[in-house]
């Protein structure tokens, strides 16, 4: 920060001040002094000038009222900012709160104990409440209102200061002893506070200022010390909070008697007087501090006795009460700000987040990008790229690209113009001074510096970058101790070692351009190191401590300000003989400027540099000022004549919407001179002039004025002599145009006026040429415009053209509907279908299709935008269409659509497909889905393999014991496969034969072809059986719950042919208790014979077997007391077997019966009637 005595103003009478206070959101000022003396005043920046902003503005007294009221000298006054009130105290005691009313201050309350003497008052962070101490240790505390909260007197304590903490918890009391004790908000007492700023101090003192910060413009980092305590022997210690163990401790070395911290918390104020060292007096100054203690700058200011110091609500000046006068100073912060590629980048803090808000702001185009960046250091620009100095987050861990050093505590971030961040370094040095050129990025702390090589990838693949930083990793970063003398050569390693040993000569300042590093230490020398390799080319001796530098753009000049402002200049190329006869490089300039607080060169003339001296900006060519221009902004660049300023002060007060206004370019008298000789004189006198004083921006100046007047000669010498080749080629054009119209209308749209250059063009009735123009500038909407107005042969590609352009810009800004209506009208249907997928309007993308002629190259695009969307018939239409038959089963496949696949690979003859289903159905089996392989071979109308599948989960599913139902509809689901594999043979075999031979034959053919290919024959005969087996044994069991034993024995005993579907333990049991049930015992001895057979079966079972038939037999004979076994029913003619009735289970003998289509199992028809659907395999009844 730069700082500077801007203002002073009389108090009438030599009235001395005692104290003074500026309001931080309104901007007044009171201040306070001897025999009631209390002013309010009010400094107005008045300007018409939209330049002249901020600091430059000249400031008047819009107020300055006297308030009466108090008698005894004023000695305390204080402001509510959040209710526009002012409290003042008096030596009497007397308090009174003023407001404002019609814009003069009135007194409101008044309030007097008539006993002690008012050391202190302050008010909370939202202003509700005020603390009043007094010196006899009576405390109060009141409500804005005027209403007392709460008082309360402490004995045999003599009370000096107070302060609110910023969540109002907490109040600290100063004593007249130099203790401070900590109070809650009631009134309590807490703890005494330690002092470590006072260990080894002796003799009386007393408490010079009190400030806690509280946070209302949020804090310069994480837990930052706020809490600032000075005592009047220049100790001082400043806190993050009241219980801080661990303060920042100061030692200002001066007489102090007053503190204030600016308004957001980043600069600590210390004023008060300090005996010099040459004279034996005291000398008034501020001293100004971070939070984190480090000195900024001292200010002197005149005068005998300092009272008092306030800051300026925005931070940008201070009020100095000094005996009968206020001093103001202006102040030049160090913003955390830089400039590339049209971008200004700034940072600043806010109270609800902890990181600094980094903002990037176009100008160009006025647009941000905001960045948050925890613990921001510092912001570095060059050309297009910016470095963002942090310190590293604890918590975070590098990626395995990223290289950090043992315990890195600081992140450089190189990032664009956008704030995208491109490649970042951990470095393990504080990196106090960073700069960058267009290759380096250079960071040192007070001991050494670190350079970084850094590479962008703007033509490279990503290929070639891996391959850069494979083989350049080791000499891209390296660092170098301050004392070393590097030669240049391949030396200089990342050794953090180097970085830790100390120096008697720190470095204060670094700068840098593509072919020098210049590096300043506090003691005046400065060491030039040349770039990339690093070698120590040269020392120079200049006796001044640098604070700033800044090289030419041939590196041949230095620019160094000083700590106190001093601007002077160092020709580096330049030889000299020094004092002592010897020949030295390096020639201090004879130039000096004071209060200087920022500088540029010129891009493009290494004479040429701007600099800002108070709130004047100077252009100096070889050293010869131009006259000074009022501005306080900072200087982004210098370029082709003309400054680009930024107006940081006034950005920052409302970061969060930057405005064009405060962007402002000036240009450099030459340019402005060669203007108005153009204007006022004429061409020739201005070319003479800019002979003179050659430079490209005024020679294009000149071309683009002879232009206009038609000068072509002059023109093209001009152009050839600022280089541009275009200008050089348009002049030519015009010369071979005829026509002087023709000619002002070119020019007119080489100018950029195109709505003049469009009307020149229709008044000649060339209306091609402005449709040209437009077309030019991607107006399409204008070019629409002008083709419909007229009519002419190539109108109808040009309509199309400009309705697809059209539909091309909404289709960019995703307006598809919009866009849809001009494809449609341009017939571009590519983009039409984009924008039907975009829409998801299927339909028309499917309308869109069928349109399409066949073999169209749009069509696979189609299909595969059906494909994605799941669509599949759509999908495979488009890909027949366009003759991709391949791409039509795949698109089948993906959607799990085999049915259809098999189709279209059995119809193109494609014989992969077949491979490619066995390769999809075993994963599937492999991964024990055997459903989904069920399903799978269904679809693609596999049904035999389909119905293997399944036979083999009904039979696992029937060694399970699962309940029979589960286990006869899967056998049912088998058969009902083999049934459509049998459909399917059959048709296959009619498709053949055509219908050349009878049915009969077709059909022997089919299962002649069945047999070949048939391995389970006995599945594929009777698939039914499994599905009788459980249908007759879930029947069985189902007449026997009914009561009906006779029919649940008869069918029983069918059950007897399934032994090899049920066990057979299964199907006697159920024989002999059916059997018993009938009161067969014929039937039920031989089941039990049957059972005690069977090798299945258990000892321990047979046991219990001829046990219960043992119990059974000796009541029972074993004869069958019912008629005979129906085994013994005749076979009816000799035709076979009798068929069973499915419903009953009863034999069938009429000659009429029922007879399912499907599973070609009867029954009688009384007994079907009942029944809606076939009890066997459930097909709907006819």
């Amino acid at each position: 920060m730069f700082i500077y005595l801007s203002k002073k103003i009389a108090i009438p009478n030599n009235m001395r001040l005692k104290c003074i206070s500026w309001n931080k959101d309104q901007g007044y000022i009171a201040c306070g002094g001897e025999s009631g003396l209390l002013k309010v005043l009010k400094l107005e920046m008045q300007t018409d000038d939209a330049k002249l902003k901020g600091l430059a503005a000249p400031s008047n007294l819009s107020m300055n009222q006297t308030l009466e009221g108090h008698s005894g000298s004023v000695q305390v006054v204080t402001w509510n900012e959040h209710f526009q009130k002012l409290t003042t105290s008096d030596q009497n005691g007397l308090i009174i709160v003023w407001m404002l009313y019609k814009g003069s201050w009135y007194e409101e309350m008044i309030n007097n104990r008539n006993k002690s003497v008012v050391r202190s008052m302050s008010w909370n962070a939202d202003g509700q409440k005020i603390c009043i101490v007094y010196e006899d240790g009576a405390v109060i505390v009141g409500s804005v209102d005027g209403n007392r909260i709460w008082g309360k007197e402490l004995k045999g304590i003599q009370l000096c200061h107070v302060a609110w903490s910023p969540d109002s918890k907490i109040l600290l009391f100063g004593m007249a002893n130099g203790e401070i004790h900590l109070y809650d908000n009631q009134g309590n007492f807490i703890v005494k506070m330690t002092l470590s700023c006072l260990v080894n101090v002796t003799g009386a003192l007393s408490i010079a200022g009190m400030h806690w910060y509280p946070g209302t413009k949020g804090y310069v980092e994480p837990d930052c010390p706020c809490l600032a305590i000075c005592f009047d022997n220049g100790r001082c210690q400043i806190m993050r909070h009241e219980n801080d163990e661990n303060p920042v401790l100061i030692d200002t070395g001066m007489n102090v008697v007053s503190i204030q911290w600016n308004h957001c918390g980043s600069v600590l104020a210390v004023a008060g007087s300090q005996r010099a060292t040459s004279e034996d007096k005291e000398v008034n100054i501020v001293q100004f501090y971070t939070p984190f203690g480090e000195h900024l700058r001292t200010l002197k200011v005149p005068g005998k006795q300092m009272a008092a110091v306030s800051w300026e609500g925005g931070g940008l000046r201070i009020g100095l009460a000094v005996d009968s006068f206020i001093y103001f100073a202006n102040i030049r912060p160090d913003y955390k700000w830089g400039y590339c590629s049209n971008t200004v980048i700034y940072a600043y803090t806010r109270p609800d987040r902890p990181e600094y808000c980094v903002v990037f702001w176009d100008t160009k185009n006025n647009e941000k990008f905001v960045k948050y960046v925890k613990s921001l250091l510092s912001v570095s620009t060059c050309g297009d790229f910016c470095t963002l100095a942090t310190k590293a987050d604890e918590n975070h861990h590098p990626e395995d690209g990223e290289s950090e050093p043992n315990g890195a505590t600081y992140v450089l971030v190189l990032c664009n113009s956008i704030g995208t961040p491109l490649d970042s370094k951990y470095i393990d040095i504080v990196p106090m001074f960073v700069t960058m050129t267009k290759t380096h990025v250079i960071a040192a702390s007070k001991e050494a510096f670190y350079i970084w090589q850094y590479r962008v990838a703007k033509k490279l693949t990503a290929m070639d970058i891996n391959q850069v930083t494979r083989t350049r990793k080791e000499g891209r970063e390296r660092i170098f101790h301050i004392d070393d003398t590097p030669s240049g050569s391949a030396e200089g390693s990342l050794d953090y070692t180097k970085a830790v040993a100390i120096t008697r000569d720190p470095i204060c300042s670094i700068t840098a351009s593509d072919k020098v590093l210049i590096v300043a230490r506090e003691s005046g020398t400065v060491h030039r190191y040349s770039l990339p390799s690093a070698g120590l080319v040269q020392k120079y001796d200049l006796h001044c401590r640098a604070y700033q530098m800044s090289l030419n753009c041939n590196s041949s000049r230095l620019a160094i300000v000083d700590i106190s402002g001093v601007l002077t200049l160092v020709d580096l190329e330049a030889r000299y003989t020094d004092d002592r006869g010897q020949q030295t490089m390096g020639e201090q300039l004879k130039f000096e400027r004071k209060d200087v607080w920022d500088i540029k060169w010129a891009n493009d003339n290494p004479d040429l540099f701007a600099m800002m001296e108070k709130t004047r900006m100077y252009v100096f060519r070889n050293l010869d000022p131009e006259e000074p221009i009022q501005t306080s902004g900072y200087i982004c660049n210098f370029e082709d004549l003309e400054i680009k300023s930024v107006l940081l002060d006034e950005l920052l007060k409302d970061p969060e919407h930057p405005n064009k206004d405060y962007v402002i370019n000036f240009e450099i008298r030459s340019l402005r001179d060669s203007r108005a000789l153009i204007e006022k004189v004429g061409i020739e006198d201005a070319s003479q002039f800019i002979e003179d004083n050659p430079h490209p921006r005024l020679w294009r100046l000149l071309a683009e004025a002879a232009l206009q007047k038609l000068d072509l000669p002059t023109a093209e010498q001009a152009f050839v002599r600022c280089k541009d080749y275009q200008g050089i080629e348009f002049v030519k054009r015009l010369g071979n145009l005829q026509s002087e119209s023709m000619k002002q209308a070119e020019i007119s749209a080489y100018f950029g006026k195109f709505e003049e250059a469009e009307r020149m063009y229709l008044d000649m009735d060339r209306r091609d040429l402005a449709i040209g123009l437009r077309m030019k500038l991607g107006d399409w909407f204008r070019v629409l415009q002008l083709l419909r107005t007229g009519s002419g042969d190539s109108d109808d590609t040009l309509l199309a053209q400009a309705y697809n352009a059209i539909g091309d810009y909404f289709a960019d800004r995703q307006k598809w509907l919009n866009a849809v209506q001009y494809y449609v009208q341009g017939r571009n249907q590519e983009r039409l279908a984009e924008c039907y997928y975009m829409l998801e309007d299927y339909d028309g993308l499917e309308t869109l299709a069928n349109s399409l002629p066949e073999n169209n190259k749009l069509l696979p695009d189609i299909a595969h935008m059906f494909l994605t969307v799941g669509m599949c018939e759509q999908a495979v239409a488009a890909f027949l269409k366009c003759n991709q038959p391949k791409a039509a089963v795949d698109a089948c496949v993906h959607l799990n659509q085999w049915n259809k696949a098999v189709e279209l690979a059995k119809n193109h003859n494609m014989k992969e497909i077949g491979s490619l289903l066995a390769k999809y159905a075993s994963h599937l089996l492999e991964t024990s889905k055997t459903l989904d392989a069920i399903e799978l071979y269904r679809k693609a109308n596999h049904f035999l393999d389909a119905a293997k599948l399944m036979f083999k989960i009904a039979e696992e599913e029937a060694k399970k014991r699962t309940k029979p139902m589960r286990v006869k509809k899967l056998y049912v689901l088998a058969a009902l496969l083999v049934e459509q594999h049998h459909e399917q043979t059959k048709n296959a075999q009619k498709g053949k034969l055509k219908g050349k031979q009878t049915e009969a034959t077709s059909a022997l053919a089919g299962l002649l072809e069945e047999d070949s290919t048939l391995s389970d024959s006995r599945m594929i005969d009777n698939p039914w059986r499994g599905a009788e087996a459980y249908h007759f044994f879930l029947l069985t069991q189902r007449k026997l719950y009914e009561g009906y034993v006779a029919v649940a024995m008869r069918t029983a005993l069918y059950l007897r042919d399934y032994e090899d579907v049920i066990p057979a333990v299964e199907i006697y049991s159920l024989l002999a208790l059916c059997a018993c049930a009938n009161r067969a015992f014929g039937t039920c001895s031989k089941a039990f014979i049957k059972l005690e057979s069977l090798e299945t079966v258990g000892p321990d079972q047979r046991q219990q077997y001829e046990d219960l038939a043992l119990e059974i037999f000796t009541k029972h004979s074993p004869k069958d007391d019912v008629k005979p076994d129906p085994e013994n029913i005749p076979d009816g003619n000799g035709e076979g077997k009798i068929p069973t009735c499915i419903v009953s289970g009863r034999p069938i003998t009429e000659y009429q019966f029922w007879m399912c289509s499907v599973c070609k199992h009867c029954a009688q028809e009384r007994e079907i009637a009942a029944y809606s659907f076939c009890p066997l395999c459930h097909t709907p009844i006819a």
